[in-house]
């Protein structure tokens, strides 16, 4: 009976040691919170744009702190892989990285001397979860790129309570970010001058249209007469990226019938009446059979930058007319020669007889050519 009572002591003190030896294997292990909405942005640099292997870019990490209490630090850990062993990625720089900006829990700043394991940390201070924050860590040097061209990197995140990644770490998290091959978009704006001449021309999205330009038949307003001023308008579309810009030329003969001609105007002079007047000049002008203006200013106006187009000398004063073939009436030299985005010039003419002008039907064909100087 003695050993049998001992024995049973023996086994019941071996159940016990089991029992307590399984409760601690059972017991569970301790994990930091997961932080969420977490994201890394690639952001372009300088130069660079943000996903370009090798470029100088910006990271931005957005995420949220799940855990209420101090937080003093924040470690970034680059990894090849989301978890296991950290293999840092091939080419990438953080020892460059300076601070951004930062948003939610602020006060941080920058420790890069370990490449591939940058951290902010301050004095460590409380927050209260959730917390969504941000984190621009700027000018870090992207992975480069590995077969096939592209390179997944994951970021683990771990936040301390205590600066420099000291106390305990607390929370936890991985964002993934890749780089990719930049498109190169290649295209060539070739020398370009567009030149237009007609009766009207149209405007389209606020652009003159040169596609869309009336018939170059024009007549005068009026029968010819010695007590009134006959009147007619053109008009020409002109751009050029030309570096000296452009010049319009007029190139024809005086109007005639047959034998007999209206007098061109060799100087610039004024209307007059009851004269042999043939002229014309770029302008909004005055003279006319009625209130009605004749003529319209170039539109759009010059500015001396992206439209220099303006009426040329001899041409360019209101109520003055001139008419000599192969004179300049236009040039884009407004702010200095250069290149000029398309303006609509408006050409008046105007004819005036003495009475003893012969009748029939007076005609004459002009040409204007605009010349670019590259």
């Amino acid at each position: 009976m003695k050993i049998k009572s001992g024995l049973f002591r023996t086994i019941s003190l071996t159940l016990i040691a089991c029992s307590i030896a399984f409760a601690t294997f059972a017991s569970p292990t301790a994990y930091a919170a997961q932080i969420t909405a977490r994201s890394l942005t690639l952001q372009a640099g300088a130069t660079d744009g943000g996903s370009k292997p090798g470029g100088v870019v910006n990271h931005q990490f957005a995420f949220t702190l799940p855990t209420s209490g101090n937080v003093g630090s924040i470690k970034f850990e680059y990894c090849t892989i989301a978890s296991g062993t950290c293999v840092m990625p091939t080419g990438l720089v953080t020892t460059s990285a300076t601070m951004g900006t930062q948003t939610g829990a602020v006060g941080f700043t920058l420790v890069n001397t370990t490449n591939g394991a940058p951290y902010i940390t301050r004095t460590a201070a409380a927050i209260t979860g959730p917390q969504a924050v941000t984190y621009q860590l700027l000018t870090i040097t992207n992975p480069t790129n590995v077969a096939p061209a592209t390179q997944t990197f994951y970021v683990r995140i771990t936040t301390y309570t205590a600066a420099a990644l000291g106390g305990t770490a607390t929370d936890a998290g991985v964002v993934a970010a890749t780089t990719a091959t930049q498109i190169v978009l290649t295209g060539i704006m070739p020398e370009s001058l567009i030149f237009c001449a007609g009766a009207t021309i149209q405007v389209t999205s606020g652009i003159p249209d040169c596609s869309k330009v009336t018939t170059g038949a024009v007549s005068f307003n009026q029968l010819f007469s010695p007590t009134d001023t006959a009147t007619a308008t053109s008009q020409m579309a002109a751009s050029t990226n030309a570096n000296s810009g452009y010049s319009i030329t007029v190139n024809g003969p005086t109007l005639t019938n047959g034998s007999n001609t209206i007098l061109a105007m060799p100087t610039q002079s004024a209307s007059v009446r009851g004269t042999s007047q043939f002229g014309m000049n770029l302008k909004l002008n005055t003279v006319a059979t009625s209130t009605v203006p004749v003529g319209a200013e170039v539109t759009d106006a010059s500015n001396g930058t992206t439209l220099r187009g303006q009426a040329f000398t001899g041409y360019n004063t209101v109520d003055q007319f001139k008419f000599t073939t192969g004179d300049a009436v236009a040039k884009s030299d407004n702010g200095g020669a250069g290149p000029t985005n398309s303006q609509i010039f408006t050409i008046s003419y105007i004819v005036n007889v003495p009475g003893s002008q012969a009748a029939g039907t007076y005609t004459t064909t002009l040409t204007y050519i605009c010349t670019a100087t590259f």
